[in-house]
């Protein structure tokens, strides 16, 4: 009988185990949320001071580039200006490998998803590569158009200006040649600066895009956070990473000559991404959870592709447009300057990851 109670009792401890062992190692794999120390009032006074003190910060960033009206320095023209550009380039490339790809790569690798498909294919990298692609599409295309549509225009205004000229120069050919000559090269001129202008303009907005999917990402897991720990080293840190971000974006802004309408809708616009997003996350803490597949695929994907136009950006409209400007390539302390600020800009914000 005894024999057959410690039997009995090995056999029910046999299949406790083997109940519960799978359900310990499947822990692992959950998508529960960590247990974390929860205070929602703490951390709702963490979430306003970081929704303040970022949208602060994003708009000091975004308009200290467009300064250069007011602040002689900050022109275009000057080589500070190349050394804020390369800085800020520098910052949007950090950006794209260090904040935003390995959190694609992150949440589309789950264990929370399905092995299938998300475990057979890297996905992260493919919309990531399709995303940068498409931007040089839409920024060829876009150009194309509208050069196309200036071209136009500008044809209309010249025949009617070379008309005028016929007539008003009649019997005089010398002079009427040399007039036109000088108008010729004028328009060429005047051509050559709209192309230049409209690539600043599709730039500035194809940047300002990348920029905003993930800046309302990262303002919707900050809102929907409830540990003081988690939420309390972000706050410095997302308000640095949204000042450089902004300062990457009105460089760009300033070159594009918008109306100052359009400068000011440009700017508010990243300002109130982060903070919106922020208020988003608040209003929906209760029902958010980050760790269901819906979730991790939708900011995964969008991720993914942020992180394809800023590099894609970072690197060819931004550092190979001004490093390999004639001005930058005939002066040694420029290029000396604008690799540092590069270096820096790019040092910054990789040492903001510790934290955001």
């Amino acid at each position: 009988m005894d024999k057959f109670q410690r039997t009995k009792k090995v056999l029910i401890f046999s299949m406790v185990v083997l109940v519960i062992l799978p359900t310990l190692v499947a822990s692992k794999c959950t998508c529960d949320e960590e247990d974390e120390e929860r205070d929602k009032g703490k951390a709702l006074r963490y979430k306003i001071a970081a929704l303040v003190s970022i949208l602060i910060a994003s708009a000091i960033g975004v308009v200290i580039p467009l300064l250069g009206k007011i602040i002689p320095a900050l022109s275009p023209e000057k080589d500070v200006f190349f050394f804020v550009k390369a800085f800020a380039a520098g910052v949007i490339l950090a950006t794209g490998f260090i904040h935003v790809l390995p959190d694609a790569f992150e949440n589309l690798t789950s264990p929370c998803l399905k092995e299938h498909p998300w475990s057979d294919f890297p996905f992260t990298g493919f919309v990531a590569m399709c995303t940068a692609m498409g931007t040089l599409m839409v920024e060829t295309y876009a150009t194309a158009y509208f050069q196309k549509q200036n071209f136009k225009g500008t044809r209309v205004v010249e025949e009617a200006t070379d008309v005028e000229k016929e007539h008003g120069h009649e019997g005089n050919v010398h002079l009427h040649t040399h007039a036109t000559h000088g108008h010729a090269h004028g328009h060429v001129s005047s051509h050559d600066h709209s192309s230049e202008l409209l690539r600043h303009r599709v730039i500035s907005q194809v940047l300002e895009l990348g920029i905003i999917v993930h800046s309302v990402i990262i303002g919707i897991s900050l809102g929907a956070s409830e540990s003081p720990k988690t939420i309390r080293p972000l706050v410095a840190a997302l308000t640095f990473h949204q000042f450089f971000e902004g300062m990457g974006l009105g460089s760009c802004i300033s070159q594009a000559n918008f109306k100052k309408l359009s400068v000011t809708i440009m700017g508010l616009f990243f300002a109130l991404t982060t903070p919106v997003g922020i208020g988003i996350g608040i209003g929906i803490t209760n029902v958010y959870d980050e760790s269901s597949p819906t979730a991790l695929i939708v900011e995964g994907i969008f991720n993914a592709a942020s992180s394809g136009i800023l590099i894609y950006m970072a690197l060819v409209d931004l550092l190979a447009a001004d490093f390999m400007n004639p001005r930058m390539q005939k002066s040694g302390s420029l290029r000396l300057g604008a690799n540092i600020s590069l270096l820096f800009g790019a040092g910054c914000m990789s040492l903001l990851a510790k934290w955001a």
